[in-house]
């Protein structure tokens, strides 16, 4: 049957792209990487994505084997197939990716976003199995979102509905350099959002001891952060407490619109555990309206970290 075949899952990052077979339970059955940046020209690059999955294709089967191709990448745009002027990518302008790739590789292929591409992974494979209303956050060295409602992923009248983390959370606050706002959710409650509240709180208590401070300004990360707030450090801990609360308000407000049953926060900011879930369920939950209290779950991606961005753009072949 045509819905038992397997599908390809591609994720364009601006540094590598990630591809892999897949099979109707989610299985990796081949996978692999090229570096985006190695090809400065969109045909060549699409010229080398296709080499390298060919003898996988083989592999498993041939053509005849898969179902389709889909593609997460930045500024994916579902009703075009084109990524649009993605400042992560050093391809500039319109780039009709799915066209490109679907002539490549002789497959039927879709595209979309990343941060949706991660919804659907969740909704076909991790922790949405059974839902029909969620946001799954994304927060990595940005925050992007994927939002079901009535089981149908929000895409809006152009394809690119869904952006919460350009939402301006506080007015007037922290430039954003890609795109000349100031205070989105992405400046606060991404890994760059951690590293400039650790700046910010080094410098308002200039007096007080912090592991934080053997590490020069230009070399702190999210991580680090982490790791000083595990061992017991005061501001490292004040860091997770101010970008859990930041994303735990911008959270009460978009429940609010679209009263989902879950949010899933997925990507590295998510490792930091119960020092960003804490905070961020207590701001949360302060910030509700009471119909809306103790009822909506604040739940971590099922998926491996690793693997969710092939799995999610495989899942658009199983859609």
């Amino acid at each position: 049957m045509d819905s038992d075949k397997l599908a390809i899952g591609i994720d364009i990052g601006g540094t590598n792209t990630k591809y892999g077979i897949i099979d109707i339970e989610g299985n990796i059955l081949h996978r692999g990487s090229i570096k985006t940046k190695d090809y400065p020209g969109i045909n060549d690059f699409a010229d080398a994505l296709a080499s390298s999955l060919k003898p996988l294709i083989s592999e498993a089967g041939g053509l005849q084997s898969i179902k389709g191709i889909g593609i997460g990448a930045p500024n994916g745009n579902f009703y075009t197939g084109n990524i649009e002027y993605a400042p992560n990518l050093h391809w500039k302008g319109i780039i009709p990716m799915a066209e490109l790739i679907s002539e490549t590789l002789g497959l039927p292929t879709t595209l979309t976003n990343d941060a949706n591409a991660a919804a659907m992974g969740e909704k076909k494979y991790g922790a949405a199995k059974n839902m029909r209303d969620f946001i799954v956050l994304t927060l990595g060295t940005g925050v992007g979102s994927g939002i079901f409602i009535n089981g149908q992923l929000v895409y809006g009248h152009d394809g690119f509905a869904g952006e919460l983390g350009h939402n301006i959370i506080i007015p007037g606050g922290r430039y954003h350099p890609g795109t000349g706002s100031h205070g989105c959710l992405e400046m606060y409650a991404s890994a760059t959002g951690v590293v400039y509240t650790a700046h910010e709180i080094l410098k308002e208590r200039i007096d007080e001891p912090s592991l934080l401070r053997k590490y020069p300004e230009e070399s702190i990360t999210s991580r680090i952060v982490y790791e000083c707030a595990i061992q017991g450090d005061a501001l490292a801990h004040e860091v997770f407490l101010r970008t859990g609360t930041i994303l735990g308000h911008a959270m009460a407000n978009f429940a609010m619109f679209s009263s989902p049953e879950a949010f899933i926060l997925f990507g590295g900011l998510v490792r930091a555990g119960e020092l960003l879930f804490h905070p961020v369920k207590v701001a949360f939950e302060e910030n509700l309206l009471p119909i809306f209290k103790n009822k909506i779950k604040i739940i971590a991606s099922q998926l491996f970290e690793s693997d969710a961005a092939i799995l999610g753009a495989s899942a658009l072949v199983r859609d």
